[in-house]
């Protein structure tokens, strides 16, 4: 089992992240804003989409991401008073604003997102720990909803 570390400095690294961390569960307390160091971070257990779809067994494991350059952070729909609520992350995207600073948001389910003004884009993924073994995999209907 390798363990993962990636970084991304732009939109099209971002995607790599965001398709390694799609189906992330954390809760609310496993995010931080740390303004005096212009840091946002997060730990979450990932699910291991690089086992590949017909593998046997599926896990997840504990991942960490942080951004830097983070000038501002926005919260919409996440009761940060809830520290045990569960958020499910779907993705990650940036989006340029005036070169190279932009917008990093992370999409969770059930309409929460966190938008991240950045003056550049520099994030990392670094997984922690060891794997544990999880019955389900992540599965999304396609269609209209």
């Amino acid at each position: 089992m390798h363990k993962l570390r990636l970084n991304a400095e732009d939109a099209e690294d971002l995607e790599v992240i965001a398709a390694h961390v799609q189906d992330a569960v954390l809760q609310v307390r496993d995010l931080a804003w740390l303004p005096s160091v212009r840091r946002f971070a997060l730990v979450m257990n990932r699910f291991r989409w690089e086992e590949g779809p017909r593998a046997k067994t599926h896990s997840r494991m504990r991942s960490g991401l942080h951004f830097e350059n983070v000038q501002q952070a926005r919260v919409k729909n996440i009761a940060q008073g809830r520290e045990e609520g569960v958020l499910n992350l779907l993705t990650l995207s940036f989006r340029e604003t005036q070169a190279p600073s932009g917008i990093v948001s992370l999409t969770f389910s059930g309409g929460a997102e966190i938008e991240l003004e950045v003056e550049a884009l520099t994030a990392q993924l670094t997984d922690m720990g060891l794997s544990w073994p999880t019955q389900n995999r992540p599965a999304h209907e396609i269609g209209n909803e």
